[in-house]
């Protein structure tokens, strides 16, 4: 809203990532255009946007997933090129870095966060925030947050109620003391799981989160793409390991999208992905003895085979 997109505009995206970031997009009339992931951090492949650009399109929202940044920099580099808005879908990745220290949310015009009870920095409720370096958006953004007014009760745009509530405020700025010591219990707790299911031989039957040289993943989850993948959510599920499937359909194939005449088969990475992986729990209070449940549930799994 704060970039004008509307109707007849389009804006490049993942087809792997929660509904919010295809969903806003249409939401304002505009044609969300998906491009496929990379197989191995399950970005969006950097390489394959350039090809999907029209004179219709007016920006691309990169998503981190999982935890681990997007390649930013070519984004960034065609973003100025055909002049495009960049906004970094960041709701699962608060803290994590790119090449040069830089974090999730500074690289575009706009960063989004999520505060989702179950983010790495999570709120009591639902809540969220946009961060941005540009004085212009950020008092558009500033409007559009209370209905388009200023000052109170004169509106020049029609806005909505995205106001954070003050309750769940106050929690996070309590917890956010806390986001470095948790970020660094996941990364433990990631790296605990990469050295059993090598130690228990999984290392040939599953693979682990690609952690890419000079980022900073923060494991917002950990990832495992797996053979018999639905198997082995409802063997870990009887076992009382709790597990998620991110995400069984990828946007391209959702219902509501169909209207885009996008077939099986266009997005052979993120269809892959929505099939074969598997999220198991990676929250910072995880002890020893639980990690060492969740891998050895797993290695009993496989041995049935």
């Amino acid at each position: 809203m704060a970039l004008d997109i509307t109707a007849g505009d389009m804006v490049i995206t993942s087809p792997y990532s929660f509904f919010a970031t295809a969903g806003v997009i249409s939401r304002l009339g505009a044609t969300p255009v998906f491009v496929d992931i990379e197989e191995d951090t399950y970005n969006i492949d950097a390489k394959k946007i350039e090809s999907a650009i029209t004179p219709k399109t007016k920006a691309i929202i990169p998503v981190h997933l999982f935890g681990q940044m997007a390649d930013m920099e070519p984004i960034l580099q065609l973003a100025h090129k055909y002049n495009l808005y960049v906004i970094e879908d960041a709701a699962q990745a608060i803290g994590s870095e790119y090449k040069g220290q830089r974090r999730a949310g500074s690289l575009g015009h706009m960063g989004c966060f999520s505060f989702f009870p179950s983010k790495n920095l999570g709120a009591f409720g639902d809540a969220g925030m946009v961060v941005t370096n540009d004085g212009v958006l950020a008092q558009k953004l500033y409007q559009l947050r209370v209905h388009g007014s200023e000052p109170k009760y004169y509106h020049k745009i029609v806005g909505g109620n995205f106001r954070i509530d003050a309750l769940q405020a106050a929690v996070l700025s309590i917890k956010l003391n806390y986001l470095e010591e948790w970020t660094h219990k996941r990364q433990e707790n990631a790296a605990d799981y990469m050295r059993l299911i090598k130690e228990v031989g999984l290392d040939s039957v599953v693979s682990v989160p690609e952690v890419r040289a000079g980022y900073r993943h923060i494991f917002n989850q950990f990832i495992l793409r797996v053979p018999n993948r639905d198997d082995l959510l409802a063997y870990l599920k009887q076992k009382g390991v709790g597990c998620e499937i991110y995400y069984p359909v990828p946007l391209s194939n959702q219902e509501c999208f169909a209207y885009l005449n996008y077939k099986p088969g266009d997005f052979p990475n993120a269809e892959k992905a929505a099939k074969e992986t598997i999220a198991i729990p990676i929250y910072p209070e995880l002890t020893m003895q639980q990690k060492k449940f969740v891998i050895d549930k797993i290695r009993q799994f496989y041995d049935t085979l």
